[in-house]
């Protein structure tokens, strides 16, 4: 199971790489194939979307057949083809097919291994072992920004992208030959994702599970590119480096959250606080979008930073969740956290367009974004506040 898990978490900077790595690519796909950003836009909010679609599938499957088969074949099939499909666009309209198909390769991943964290171990260390995860999985999203620059550079983007393809066939084989499937529980009754959405205290959780990841993976996997080019003249080495530090900032806060329950005996204080300081970063960006470049940057960084209490949020839903309907449990909450993430970047998309037709300054587009974000965040901590705290 070790090595399995190994290879899960592998599997995971897979996900993490193709979910950001538009930002880095938005110059060139404009140039080659005239995709602008409300295609990218759409592009990135369809692997979200399809992403999330796969949720309740995913859960069923992870009940039922287990982990293993599911995370495998996806992974082939969605991301490696869809990883070939987008080497060979020659159109908006491919990219966006390919990103479509890739949503749906990365989707089990994550999912498989938070099931196997729910069932074979201690239920206190499941926000620690999903912010491991995330934190080592989010070296893809590092590797979407400055070395991918790199690589697009020396060998160009349809070259990098066949080696994504080839590289995630071979991650979809490893899994299938060494996950191991944890024991099924035996039940009269299996359940369905109605059950779960009769618990009263996951609706409180389920609004901010929506809105919490959307502004960080919103910005780093696409908006913090062209925001940046239009606004502060970056070229694309830049942008790689910019979004290498935001990146980073994102895994540190990944591992900044994981023990933070089990410290301060709380889970509903640390979410809301992190998000908090999350939105105080998207209103300053939409009050002052022409900040100087550093402090463009940092305020990127600390959205990252913020943004990851994804595993935190996951922990505190799972403790009101039995253990029969884990996988479906685990992927309900997925399905609301990446599903917010992929509709708003459509919805981005459109409010950037409608922004950019008004005429006006470079960044009065950029401002929109960012303050929409703001607002979606407030109402989603509003909610939350009404949470039941809870740590077994």
């Amino acid at each position: 199971m070790r090595l399995g898990l190994v290879l899960l978490c592998a599997g995971y900077v897979l996900s993490q790489f193709y979910r950001a790595f538009l930002a880095v690519l938005s110059q060139v796909l404009q140039a080659d194939i005239g995709a602008g950003p409300e295609d990218l836009a759409f592009a990135s909010g369809l692997w979200f979307l399809t992403f999330a679609a796969m949720q309740i599938p995913v859960g069923e499957a992870l009940d039922r057949i287990g982990p293993r088969r599911t995370a495998a074949t996806l992974l082939l099939l969605g991301g490696g083809g869809g990883a070939l499909v987008f080497a060979l666009a020659t159109t908006p309209a491919h990219v966006a097919i390919a990103m479509a198909m890739i949503g749906v390769g990365c989707s089990p991943v994550l999912m498989a291994s938070y099931y196997i964290f729910a069932r074979m171990f201690p239920a206190p260390m499941f926000a620690t072992l999903g912010a491991v995860m995330i934190g080592v999985g989010s070296v893809g999203n590092l590797a979407g920004s400055a070395p991918l620059a790199w690589a697009v550079e020396a060998f160009g983007w349809r070259d990098s992208l066949m080696a994504m393809a080839a590289i995630s066939a071979l991650m979809a084989a490893g899994i299938w030959l060494t996950v191991q499937d944890p024991p099924r529980v035996e039940q009269a009754r299996q359940g369905s994702v109605l059950d779960l959405l009769r618990l009263p205290a996951m609706w409180l959780i389920f609004p901010l599970m929506f809105v919490n990841y959307a502004p960080a993976a919103g910005l780093r996997g696409l908006w913090v590119g062209p925001y940046l080019g239009d606004v502060h003249g970056a070229s694309s080495a830049v942008i790689g480096n910019a979004t290498l530090i935001m990146g980073v900032a994102m895994i540190l806060g990944t591992f900044a959250y994981g023990p933070l329950d089990r410290w301060l005996g709380t889970r509903k204080w640390v979410v809301f606080v992190g998000n908090a300081g999350g939105m105080l970063a998207l209103a300053t960006l939409a009050l002052w979008p022409e900040l100087d470049f550093a402090a463009t940057v940092a305020l990127c960084a600390a959205v990252g930073l913020f943004g990851m209490s994804f595993p935190m949020l996951m922990a505190h839903g799972r403790s009101f969740i039995p253990a029969h309907l884990a996988g479906r449990g685990v992927t309900l909450m997925n399905l609301f956290g990446i599903g917010g993430v992929g509709l708003l970047q459509v919805v981005t998309g459109r409010l950037h367009g409608a922004a950019d037709a008004m005429g006006g300054a470079a960044a009065f587009p950029y401002q929109a974004v960012f303050g929409f974000f703001a607002v979606l965040m407030a109402l989603g901590l509003g909610l939350y506040l009404f949470s039941r705290d809870r740590l077994d």
